[in-house]
């Protein structure tokens, strides 16, 4: 699992990579392109693009992304 807060924000996102299935479906749907599959198939994020919309939560199917309140 990762964990990172976003810069200047009052929401932690965090990568549930166990969960993760590849399917690129986060990727696809994120506006700010800061979702990417890594070289194991696995997402993984540009900090500084995300902007915390919540899209990518709201669209993965295997519930990976998940964003909580610091």
């Amino acid at each position: 699992m990762f964990s990172a807060p976003l810069k200047g924000s009052a929401v932690l996102l965090t990568i549930k990579r166990e969960w993760c299935k590849g399917c690129g479906i986060c990727v696809a749907f994120c506006p700010q392109e800061a979702l990417f599959l890594d070289d194991s198939g696995k997402v993984d994020r540009v900090s500084e693009r995300c902007n915390n919309c919540g899209i990518c939560a709201a669209y993965c199917p295997d519930f990976a992304l998940v964003f909580t309140r610091r």
